[in-house]
């Protein structure tokens, strides 16, 4: 006997109902306590090595590229995007001030070098197995697009970078037998290196602005292959250096643990 042979006349298949939520037992949780931790006073704190902004800016990054979908497309649905920076170095340039009468300056000028890639996750449909049929099925294409330039960096004139300058010295002597010529085999040098913290960057925002389209116009219901994108993307980014700053009024604090035994008093 057929599934359909209790079927009464005029009587036609219903679908199916299509299957309810699985049921997920949920993980008890234990609660635990907790309580704010007392702290005791460990001196004055007048000197702390902190990252200090430098500079705050927005990049304006305009890019083109052509993208293979790989599929025969026939409408983009969705295009989510992020941006990963790979280089972010800062070159300084004159003019220089000197801090005091040492050996380190202010950096006034310079030229920042960024480079980085686009993760873009396109998503469209294809056309369906049948012809003519209302069934499309969707598809994603995943590209990097990479992008490097530089730009012109002038800084305020608080929280510029600092760079410390290597020196060195030579010294030179009369041959002894002969103090009318020197000696060429004898040298006094002296060589000061000074090792800068390394300015680097740390990603704020990015803004992007885009227009994807067929290089070739399709009809409503065509296929291509291929999108050409032209982007604009306002990346804005910190530059950082670390730095000695002073500090008034600081102290250190020592966190209170009554579980541990305090060694005795002397």
């Amino acid at each position: 006997m057929g599934l359909n042979d209790k079927l009464q006349p005029n009587q036609v298949n219903q679908p199916m109902d299509p299957p309810g939520p699985c049921a997920i037992t949920p993980t008890p949780l234990s609660s635990f306590t907790s309580a704010p931790t007392d702290f005791v006073v460990n001196g004055g704190v007048t000197i702390v090595k902190v990252p200090v902004v430098v500079a705050e800016l927005t990049i304006q990054i305009p890019i083109e590229a052509t993208i293979d979908l790989g599929a025969a497309a026939t409408e983009i649905k969705q295009v989510k995007k992020s941006v990963f920076l790979d280089q972010v170095k800062l070159v300084p340039v004159a003019p220089f001030t000197r801090i005091g009468t040492t050996d380190f300056f202010e950096v006034t000028r310079a030229k920042l070098f960024i480079a980085g890639h686009i993760r873009k996750d396109i998503q469209f449909t294809t056309a369906g197995a049948v012809a003519g049929a209302c069934l499309t099925s969707l598809m994603d294409r995943v590209v990097d697009i990479p992008f490097t330039g530089f730009t012109e960096v002038t800084f305020a004139a608080v929280n510029r970078p600092i760079i410390g300058i290597s020196e060195t010295a030579e010294a030179n002597f009369l041959n002894e037998t002969n103090p009318l010529v020197p000696r060429l085999d004898k040298f006094f040098f002296n060589n000061l290196v000074k090792f800068n913290e390394q300015p680097y960057g740390e990603l704020v925002a990015a803004n992007f602005f885009e227009l994807d389209f067929s290089p070739t116009i399709t009809t409503p219901e065509g296929a291509f292959t291929s999108i050409t994108e032209k982007l604009v993307l306002d990346l804005t980014l910190k530059v950082l250096q670390l730095q000695q700053v002073t500090l008034t009024g600081s102290v250190a604090l020592v966190p209170l643990l009554t579980g541990l035994t305090p060694p005795p008093t002397p």
